[in-house]
């Protein structure tokens, strides 16, 4: 009956023996275990400078985040102060040019009435007046040219159609006035007395000054900075480009992200010289304007690169080197291995047949016993001696009987070919077999193919070659030893060449053990 858990049993008693070419072979590649655990460890270490070093690019791109913020809040700050102070004046000359007596006083107390303040705002192009036709009404700086008109002008058509625009920042513009100065204005509304839109007063600011404030910041080799109005409108850039001011670059999906709020910062390539930044930005409080800082990524990931190149040669020779090492040592660990392997197969196996010698039949019928002695079941021996081998090794020389010795080894290998049977040369032209978990009936019938089997072998030109065989089986569990069993055995050797030879002779202990063995059967003194 089939026995699932017995061949369970069998199987992992096969893998612990280790027999056979197979697992010389697996046993020989286990050093390899040491060229992998090199390599992963190489692996491991590459990985975790990579995640180092992609930290450290993060990092990189963070300090550069928080260093353009820095710098778009100083530049932002420095507006808004600006704009407020130019706003102060701007509203004095509002409510000062209100006043009706103001128009009548002579031309040069007039203009310091109305222009005192503003003459303490820096790089200011200019105060102005303007009336209700867009004619210039007063200046700062003397005689008014009443044949320049301003009523094309944006900060007066604003004022002029909306009560309610308050302080106004114009778009760029050449100035009409100095020479065609690039300029951009502060302008308010003034209001006659019944409301109506009677002019407006405004400062020209030179382009020069939002030069000025990004001439100081730092952007590296392809950085840039902008300020912008809301709009869109370039006021001024970082390199200073005459042709970009007052270009449109709201039409751009890059600069549309400024208006998803007041502060931020995106990675994104420029649309005009299609380089990758990183912008930073913000809105100037109480102003339509946008400042914007954007140093080059490369420039930003520069030094970073170069160390990271450094790190990773550094990673990859010592990984290198870890590898190598140990593959070379797992090769000299597996030839070693290899040599032990092959020295324990030359000391358990006999040199001539291939099969287990004596020392490692007499281990295995050991264990085999004392395991059937636990589980309860039982062993069968075989004991198997060529007939008159003497004589024919006499007759036909050494290296026939070689010969046949190695072709009986074969035949009783074959037969025997479970893995957890036992075959081994015991001695001269004797051989035993150890098969466990077989009863008698098994183990005779195996004895008998070895005999038929042996007996149609055909070596060469030589005459046909006979065995006998003894057979005992036992149940380790009703006492006794191993080698008792085994001398059963050879005594019905013994009992089977007394009665012609070629035959097969067995005791089943299981059934009616003996009551004892006579020394000259024992095979120990028998051989001695």
């Amino acid at each position: 009956m089939f026995n699932p858990l017995l061949v369970l049993r069998q199987w992992f008693r096969h893998l612990a023996r280790k027999r056979g070419a197979a697992v010389s072979q697996a046993v020989g590649n286990r050093p390899f275990l040491t060229g992998i655990a090199g390599t992963l460890i190489a692996t491991a270490m590459a990985g975790l400078t990579l995640a180092t070093l992609y930290s450290g690019r993060t990092d990189a791109l963070n300090h550069a985040r928080e260093t353009s913020a820095n710098l778009v809040s100083l530049i932002s700050s420095d507006l808004a102060r600006n704009v407020e102070i130019y706003d102060l004046s701007l509203q004095e000359i509002v409510h000062r040019s209100q006043e009706p007596t103001v128009w009548h006083l002579p031309d040069d107390l007039r203009r310091t009435v109305l222009f005192d303040r503003a003459t303490l705002a820096a790089y200011l192009g200019g105060a102005y007046v303007v009336d209700e036709h867009g004619v210039l009404k007063a200046t700062q700086e003397g005689p008014v040219n009443k044949n320049v008109r301003f009523d094309d002008r944006d900060y007066f058509v604003v004022h002029q159609r909306n009560p309610s625009a308050g302080l106004f920042v114009s778009h760029p513009f050449r100035s009409r006035l100095r020479e065609r100065e690039l300029s951009f204005a502060l302008s308010r509304r003034i209001d006659a007395r019944d409301g109506s839109f009677a002019g407006v007063a405004l400062l020209a600011v030179r382009i020069a000054y939002l030069q000025r404030l990004l001439d100081k910041v730092n952007t590296g080799r392809d950085g840039t900075a902008f300020i912008l109005l809301e709009d869109g409108t370039v006021l001024a850039r970082k390199p200073y480009a005459e042709a970009i001011i007052g270009v449109d670059v709201d039409r751009y999906p890059q600069y549309q992200v400024v208006h998803s709020g007041t502060a931020g910062s995106f990675i994104d390539d420029s649309p005009i010289d299609h380089v990758r930044r990183i912008y930073s930005y913000a809105h100037v409080p109480d102003t339509p304007l946008v400042v914007i800082v954007a140093p080059a990524l490369d420039d930003v990931l520069a030094p970073w690169r170069k160390r990271s190149a450094v790190a990773g040669a550094l990673t990859f020779t010592l990984g290198a080197v870890v590898v190598l090492v140990c593959w070379m040592l797992a090769f000299a660990l597996r030839d070693k291995v290899r040599a032990q392997t092959r020295l324990a197969e030359l000391a358990a196996t006999d040199p001539l047949t291939r099969l287990s010698n004596r020392r490692t039949l007499d281990r295995h019928l050991d264990e085999e016993w004392r395991r059937a002695r636990r589980n309860g079941a039982v062993l069968s021996v075989l004991f198997i001696d060529i007939d008159h081998f003497k004589r024919f090794n006499d007759t036909y020389g050494h290296a026939a009987g070689d010969e046949v010795l190695t072709a009986v080894a074969d035949c009783i290998a074959s037969v025997a070919r479970r893995s957890i049977d036992v075959v081994a040369r015991y001695g001269g032209e004797e051989f035993a077999v150890v098969l466990p978990d077989l009863g008698a009936s098994a183990a005779a019938n195996s004895a008998e193919k070895v005999r038929r089997g042996v007996e149609a072998l055909r070596i060469r030109q030589l005459p046909a070659v006979t065995v006998s065989v003894g057979c005992a089986t036992g149940r380790p569990a009703d006492g006794r030893n191993a080698q008792e069993l085994l001398a059963a055995a050879d005594a019905q050797l013994y009992t089977a060449k007394a009665a012609g030879r070629n035959q097969v002779q067995g005791v089943d202990w299981t059934q009616a053990p003996p009551d004892g063995l006579s020394d000259h059967t024992d095979p120990e003194k028998r051989h001695a």
